[in-house]
């Protein structure tokens, strides 16, 4: 796999991961302020969010990297040909 192709799945799973981690740790706001929403998180903490998903998104990437490289698994083991 080339180096594009590397860095094309880890923008993926980058992204697919992001939206797994967003919602933890989201508490709704109990104040009733004017033009906000009520489901507005009270503390997004998004640069935290954005760190873990860099690192779980790294850690499933190398593992896929890991797959691919040493030919664990291949179309012929998941019954494919």
């Amino acid at each position: 796999m080339g180096w594009v192709t590397l860095a094309v799945i880890y923008f993926i799973i980058w992204w697919i991961t992001l939206f797994m981690v967003l919602p933890f740790g989201v508490h709704r706001q109990t104040d009733d302020i004017e033009g906000q929403d009520s489901g507005a998180p009270q503390k997004p903490r998004m640069l935290l969010k954005v760190a873990v998903n860099t690192v779980l998104a790294f850690v499933i990437w190398l593992g896929v990297f890991i797959v691919d490289r040493y030919d664990l698994v291949t179309l012929r083991d998941i019954g494919m040909q």
